[in-house]
């Protein structure tokens, strides 16, 4: 039976990108999974209570430019995302990219397959900043989302770190993604789990 799954993203997480380097080489492999990309804002999530959100900022938005990005190619041309998605956090995570300068992030967005002009004139128009405050807010009040990545799985809502990244191999990414919703969806008793040291 499929399964249904949502799952938190902001580029600028090292842990977020782990997870959904897992959901995106999981879904390539043919898992069964029917998958909601939410966009999140780690900078609104760090704005102290009764501040200024960061959508009503401009200043701060080239802060938020590449999860815009994210949302137009999510929204316009969803079969590009994929691709978009790997080669944004890449950019951010691999290579230590400025995805606050627009031509850097057009330029990312070219490689990967979109038109890098056409996504940033949709970002312009404002309605991809729009998304991205209801997402975020809905997440926030309705799940009490904090972060990224954040498993969303029935009435579950659970933050992940994952310390590996599947390096392109399906298996692993289909399999890691199973257990966590595994534990999230069947073994909600386990609320909290951490190593006190990364084993490496």
């Amino acid at each position: 039976m499929k399964r249904s799954f949502a799952v938190t993203w902001d580029y600028r997480c090292p842990f977020a990108r782990n997870a959904h380097e897992h959901v995106l080489a999981g879904l390539e492999s043919g898992a069964d999974w029917d998958v909601r990309f939410l966009v999140f804002s780690l900078e609104q999530a760090h704005v102290e209570e009764g501040g200024t959100p960061v959508w009503e900022e401009p200043e701060r938005h080239p802060g938020l430019a590449a999860n815009l990005a994210g949302v137009v190619v999510r929204d316009r041309n969803p079969e590009q995302f994929n691709a978009v998605h790997y080669a944004l956090f890449a950019a951010r995570h691999d290579q230590a990219l400025d995805l606050r300068k627009r031509d850097v992030l057009q330029k990312v967005l070219d490689d990967a397959g979109a038109d890098g002009a056409r996504v940033l004139s949709e970002v312009d128009a404002g309605w991809p900043l729009d998304v991205l405050k209801a997402e975020h807010t809905e997440a926030v009040e309705e799940r009490r989302v904090f972060g990224v990545p954040t498993f969303l799985s029935g009435d579950n809502a659970v933050f992940v770190r994952l310390m590996n990244r599947p390096a392109g191999d399906g298996a692993v990414g289909a399999v890691t993604i199973e257990r966590l919703l595994d534990l999230t969806a069947e073994w909600p008793e386990l609320n909290e789990f951490k190593h006190t040291s990364i084993l490496r």
